[in-house]
């Protein structure tokens, strides 16, 4: 019997991978990658057998007990299997039932984390998700449910939404409906960490306009203190310059 290795590939490009996940995916017999993985990590692992496991979201999409059993048989044959996932293992990832599956057969594991997407989004957006003195917190979530239906909350002061891209004007009136002001600062990006990222501006209440530029793209939704854009600083020269200006008292 071997052992899974649990890979965070990150959100985009091949790169983006951990230097830990780089030698850890060199080491394996068989890899069950996800849809949204860059076929350059095949590079990386170029002895190995390549197994398509992903889901595509409205499109075809593996069954997990089908993955869970497959991940369970390949460990039982092979000395070292990879289980590639897009951006972190531990954030929809579906992880636990993955590791449950293999420590009911008690077969050993190990987790490597990635980049998550809400991470790549901030750096493509040069919009930092925590501030200082207006952003303390940070909240990641689906916006689709597992029952299929739209979720938007306010319990913290930067939200991120995954999986939101096909409904954005449904997940506005849903912001609106959790106390978000109609003028809260909102920022899509799609393709995070990707070469070809697009990143759009937006207000809570024009969330909507966003759709056509990020169709059929996958796209992370920023919402709060963490999806406004940098104010411009103040230099000391700046405010003499002002203070010349002002009328005399």
């Amino acid at each position: 019997m071997g052992r899974v290795i649990f890979i965070g590939a990150g959100p985009g490009s091949a790169d983006l991978i951990t230097v830990r996940g780089v030698r850890r995916l060199a080491e394996a017999d068989v890899v069950l990658f996800d849809a949204l993985t860059d076929p350059a990590l095949r590079e990386l692992a170029p002895r190995a057998r390549w197994v398509d496991v992903g889901k595509r979201g409205f499109g075809r999409a593996a069954n997990q007990e089908a993955i869970n059993a497959r991940l369970v048989r390949e460990a039982q044959s092979h000395a070292c299997v990879v289980r590639l996932k897009g951006g972190d293992p531990s954030v929809f990832g579906r992880l636990e039932e993955e590791l449950q599956a293999l420590t009911e057969q008690g077969i050993p594991f190990e987790i490597v984390p990635g980049v998550t997407a809400a991470l790549a989004a901030a750096a493509d957006s040069a919009r930092p998700l925590t501030r200082r003195g207006s952003g303390r917190s940070v909240s990641l979530t689906t916006a689709m449910t597992q029952l299929g239906t739209l979720q938007a909350t306010r319990s913290a002061d930067t939200e991120v939404f995954y999986m939101a891209g096909r409904q954005l004007g449904a997940l506005s009136r849903k912001l609106r409906e959790a106390g978000w002001p109609a003028d809260a600062p909102a920022c899509v990006v799609s393709r995070a960490g990707w070469p070809d990222a697009i990143t759009s501006a937006h207000r809570v209440d024009t969330l909507a306009d966003a759709a056509v530029l990020h169709a059929g793209r996958p796209a992370v939704v920023t919402v709060g203190a963490g999806a406004a854009a940098l104010a411009p600083r103040t230099t000391p020269a700046d405010a003499s310059a002002t203070s010349l200006h002002m009328p005399a008292p």
